[in-house]
């Protein structure tokens, strides 16, 4: 199986577990969190819906500075709600899944750079960037559905069954 295969499956597989935990937002509660420390909630779940872009700009661009100089950062837009946060994720998936289709798997073996302020941070192949924003997309996912319980929403099944969700 090529690459580019491998990791269209493994995106289709991600979007739909992605899908069932968003469909649990309750919306409105953009600014909570568990902790004075932690993560806002809209900023989490914001992450769990957009991820996606990340193996879209692995694949088109050659490195990503993900604290550039002051000035030159992006904002998003705020997504209040959870029909925001999945329409989020239909996109980005879409992007990802384009950008998949027209990539080769020779592309997929080229360097690619992480930097901040300039400086590279980690450097390796696209296809090690691509496995990691998988495993950095369900890392967050996990951590938002912790948020969900503490906010008494539902947990849904996402690799087995949960309290709330015995369908798996």
């Amino acid at each position: 199986m090529k690459l580019t295969e491998f990791f269209r499956e493994e995106l289709d597989r991600e979007v739909e577990r992605s899908r069932k935990a968003l469909e649990q937002v309750p919306d409105g509660q953009y600014q909570w969190k568990p902790h004075e420390r932690s993560m806002i909630f809209g900023y989490l779940a914001d992450m769990v819906a957009t991820i996606p872009t990340w193996i879209t700009m692995e694949i088109n661009r050659d490195d990503l500075d993900i604290a550039p100089a002051e000035g030159q950062g992006t904002k998003k837009a705020q997504k209040e709600t959870k029909a925001d946060l999945i329409k989020a994720l239909d996109e980005s998936a879409a992007e990802a899944r384009a950008a998949l289709e027209k990539t080769t798997d020779e592309h997929l073996e080229t360097t690619w750079k992480l930097l901040a302020r300039g400086n590279v941070v980690w450097q390796g192949s696209r296809k090690e960037m691509i496995q990691d924003t998988f495993n950095h997309w369900v890392h967050h996912r996990g951590q938002m559905t912790v948020y969900l319980r503490l906010m008494g929403a539902k947990v849904p099944a996402l690799y087995g069954p949960s309290a709330d969700d015995q369908s798996f």
